[in-house]
């Protein structure tokens, strides 16, 4: 049996992740970018945020974002907010018509990856659940010293 060792069992599941989500892609048949799926998604799951930031979180240039954000905007998937911490500057926030959107988009993805694992045994799935819970946590973790939260509260530490 091989011995497993974190770097590389972090760096297959990094790797797998790229392929299904690239798979899931190209099974839809889908073409909206990529990029308009993971805004909402940093959107929801980070919450409101001025545009650089967004850019930054995102990995796209700011005028990227920029055209990104009108994009939605247009489509009524996300606000544009005040800032409460300095009146002259905009959040970004996620429009419950672009919950709804990616919502959407999550279904599709589930239809068309759901026949590559139809096969599964009932402790194949139960492994994969429990994997999924194990990364989501760490990443609730992550995202909570990055922030100075508390991850099991989210109130600042």
């Amino acid at each position: 049996m091989t011995q497993l060792d974190l770097p590389t069992v972090i760096g297959d599941l990094v790797s797998v992740n790229h392929r299904l989500t690239r798979l899931a892609a190209t099974v839809t048949g889908s073409t909206e970018s990529p990029a308009v799926w993971r805004t909402l998604s940093v959107l929801r799951d980070l919450g409101p945020m001025r545009l650089g930031e967004l850019a930054k979180v995102s990995r796209v240039t700011q005028p990227t974002m920029t055209k990104l954000v009108h994009a939605l905007d247009e489509r009524g998937w996300i606000r544009r907010i005040v800032d409460s911490g300095d009146a002259r500057a905009m959040l970004i926030s996620v429009d419950p018509h672009g919950l709804a959107a990616l919502d959407a988009w999550r279904g599709e993805l589930v239809r068309a990856l759901a026949p590559t694992f139809a096969d599964l045994g009932d402790d194949e799935l139960e492994t994969l659940a429990s994997a999924v819970e194990i990364v989501r946590s760490r990443l609730e973790r992550s995202r909570a010293a990055l922030l100075g939260t508390d991850a099991s509260t989210g109130e600042i530490a």
